[in-house]
């Protein structure tokens, strides 16, 4: 029994000895001083973030996590994880939104988990600033794969609600329906569709120099002009939701007649019958 004890003293002696040893090797303390923040890139970020590194990837680790803090319309371009990633708001009020979903409000406390691969944006709300902390995973090198930026009208479009990709349909809704690029040609050329929606739809249309109306009295001309009936069918029945008259596109294909020709005019008036409601 003696025996015994003098071995447990020795074991307890030697761990004493042992342990700072240990600790001092075993934890690492960075000082937020030595972490000094940057401004986010201008090709990945919309207005002012500031991004601050937290704890980088290590032999053992593949994890990196930075503090990032958006001002007021501030976010970060659409983009991809390999690995995914995961934000921990901190502070503020802020968006987030995955292609093809509702925009979602974000405030302390929430932890939002976005899947790998999964093409997304977050960033502050128009009104108010946002931080975030956010966790993602290095594969072969990267974390994140840019892509385009987040137009004025996604990134203002309701909580909720799906901004460009309900603009692309005509009309506000569920975004989690394919938009009418995506049914048409995304299985082919995906980056087509993505460019109609978040380009020509998302941005172009929303531009404020002209309404939706008129935007879609000019291009339903110019479709007619160019004998373009298949594209017409869809931008007539989207003219319709944006205020335009059936008398209206009916005037404008009787006008367009004289100048684009008779042949196109025609054609035009049998995808007319197709779409616009009769009297």
């Amino acid at each position: 029994m003696k025996h015994i004890a003098i071995t447990l003293a020795a074991l307890s002696l030697a761990w004493s000895a042992s342990a700072p040893a240990q600790d001092a090797a075993g934890i690492d303390i960075t000082r937020a001083a030595s972490r000094p923040s940057r401004v986010a890139p201008a090709e990945n970020f919309t207005g002012t973030a500031r991004v601050q590194p937290l704890f980088d990837t290590t032999a053992m680790t593949r994890a990196y996590g930075a503090s990032v803090a958006f001002e007021p319309g501030a976010r970060t371009a659409w983009h991809t994880h390999s690995r995914g990633q995961v934000l921990i708001v901190t502070d503020g009020v802020g968006r987030v939104q995955r292609w093809g979903a509702p925009v979602e409000e974000i405030r302390p406390g929430d932890v939002v988990r976005i899947p790998p691969g999964a093409k997304h944006w977050h960033g502050a709300s128009p009104t108010t600033a946002m931080t975030h902390i956010a966790v993602v995973e290095h594969s072969d090198g990267r974390s994140v794969e840019w892509l385009e930026q987040v137009s004025d009208a996604q990134y203002t479009a309701r909580p909720g609600t799906s901004g460009a990709a309900g603009v692309a349909r005509g009309v506000a809704g569920d975004s989690a329906e394919p938009s009418r690029a995506q049914q048409l040609m995304g299985d082919i050329a995906p980056k087509l569709a993505q460019l109609t929606d978040s380009v020509l739809f998302g941005d172009v249309w929303a531009r404020p120099g002209l309404s939706r109306r008129d935007r879609s009295l000019v291009t339903v001309s110019a479709l007619v002009a160019m004998n373009r009936p298949d594209q017409l069918r869809s931008h007539l029945a989207l003219a319709r939701t944006n205020g335009v008259t059936r008398d209206e596109l009916v005037e404008a294909i009787t006008h367009l007649a004289f100048y684009a020709g008779w042949p196109s005019a025609v054609s035009a008036v049998g995808v007319a019958k197709e779409v616009l409601p009769q009297r």
